[in-house]
């Protein structure tokens, strides 16, 4: 029972940054807005009631950062908790929620859509979705191809996904025009939440969050998992469904993800890493804890992206400065295992 305790004092401690952190960003920024105007905002908005005297500062509340946060929030959840369940499935700390292919086919989704619309419209978030979808279920194809799959195919036949997908997204970016849809898929591919709004947090709400009961139904399962397939087996689990079942959640997480944000990089692999540090190994508590530690950190590092400077820095910029040392302090602490 106390164990049980302090698990959920961890979470309530995670929920409550969380909070902190999304209410603090809602007015920091270029326009800056006072946090009593905020609470007014809020208040107007239950009591249904508007203030003259604020029209600029809600519109930048409710049209711009909200939305805004609220599906940093998402894609850092969803990125963090694929990331943990995959490490467990694997039995491997330096695998991230792209070594499937899922991250370079909907890139090369979004490339396509804004070559075809030349611009990031619906068409082009349906795209990115379609292949996401459609790379992890060439590299179930390609690891069904082996009579004993193990978990290093599953690896391997993404590493094949990936290099494939990345050749046709360079490709779309040769045959792009220069002055407008080129310097698109560029800035789309360096990950970043401007612009989004209401219309995207919809197309994506549903998706991760399907995705994220299922991996905290299986739990208890990836446990049994990350010990390896012979001590599954002799407890009655059998490994390979587990494993594709987490990997199909993993998938559409990771596509809603790219679809809505581009692509973003080293939060997957540093988010879970530092759970494991603070709240243990057991996937009871470490998938909760990425998420609710992951949606801070994604929300935390877009209010730098956008504050930083007087220019937008995408955020996969940010999360790749944060995430290279962090993974050169992960191998530095390997002794010769990889």
């Amino acid at each position: 029972m106390d164990g049980q305790k302090r698990i959920a004092n961890k979470l309530l401690a995670l929920f409550g940054l969380l909070i902190v952190v999304m209410i603090l960003s809602l007015f920091l920024g270029r326009y800056s807005i006072r946090p009593d105007e905020v609470v007014r905002l809020f208040k107007g908005r239950m009591l249904l009631e508007s203030y003259s005297d604020l029209k600029v500062a809600e519109h930048i509340i409710f049209d711009v950062r909200l939305p805004r946060v609220l599906i940093a929030a998402l894609v850092g959840a969803g990125l963090s908790i694929v990331g943990a369940s995959l490490q467990g499935i694997f039995q491997n700390p330096l695998v991230s929620p792209d070594i499937l292919g899922v991250s370079s086919g909907a890139g090369f989704g979004a490339a396509l859509g804004i070559l075809l619309t030349s611009g990031a419209g619906l068409i082009t978030a349906g795209l990115s979705f379609f292949f996401g979808l459609l790379s992890v279920l060439l590299t179930l194809s390609l690891v069904r191809v082996k009579e004993h799959s193990q978990t290093m195919s599953y690896i391997l036949a993404g590493i094949i996904v990936t290099s494939v997908f990345t050749a046709l997204t360079s490709l779309i970016k040769y045959v792009a025009d220069t002055e407008d849809q080129l310097p698109s898929i560029i800035f789309w591919l360096m990950g970043s939440f401007a612009n989004k709004n209401f219309d995207d947090l919809q197309l994506i709400i549903a998706p991760i969050l399907i995705g994220i009961l299922g991996l905290t139904a299986l739990r208890w399962r990836l446990n049994i998992l990350s010990l390896g397939d012979e001590e599954a087996f002799s407890l009655g689990i059998n490994p390979k469904r587990i494993r594709i079942a987490a990997i199909l959640f993993s998938t559409v997480i990771t596509a809603a993800c790219v679809m809505a944000s581009g692509i973003i990089g080293w939060v997957g692999l540093v988010i879970p890493h530092i759970c494991r540090q603070l709240f243990g190994v057991e996937h009871d508590t470490l998938l909760p804890t990425s998420s609710l530690l992951g949606a801070s950190f994604m929300v935390i590092v877009d209010c730098a992206a956008r504050n930083l400077t007087s220019a937008e820095i995408p955020i996969g910029i940010l999360t790749a400065l944060i995430g290279a040392p962090f993974f050169a302090l992960i191998y530095s602490r390997m002794k010769g295992e990889v």
